[in-house]
């Protein structure tokens, strides 16, 4: 099980998909908020992964569910981290 969260933890994709929803939260933050579109996006990650690939058919019948599970844990660290660094970014800038 700890494999599959190392997994995402080190998917470009995912990563990718996480920095990009984050950036594209900021820019319509005035218009939507910030909260909700960043939980909503977390959660659709880490359910479109493991149901869009062949993705932790090791761990069994209840795969998918596993996977999503650990994947809103894994989104949500790499949400954290950039979140984090964007903080820091801006406390450095201004």
């Amino acid at each position: 099980m700890s494999e599959t969260l190392v997994s995402q933890l080190t998917d470009p994709f995912r990563v990718g998909l996480i920095f990009f929803m984050f950036l594209t939260a900021l820019r319509t933050r005035d218009t939507v908020g910030l909260a909700v579109p960043l939980v909503l996006g977390v959660v659709f990650v880490a359910v479109l992964l493991p149901m869009t690939t062949g993705a932790n058919t090791a761990l069994g019948r209840d795969a998918p569910m596993w996977a999503i599970g650990f994947g809103i844990f894994s989104n949500a660290i790499i949400l954290g981290t950039v979140a984090a660094g964007w903080a820091i970014w801006i406390k450095q800038r201004g």
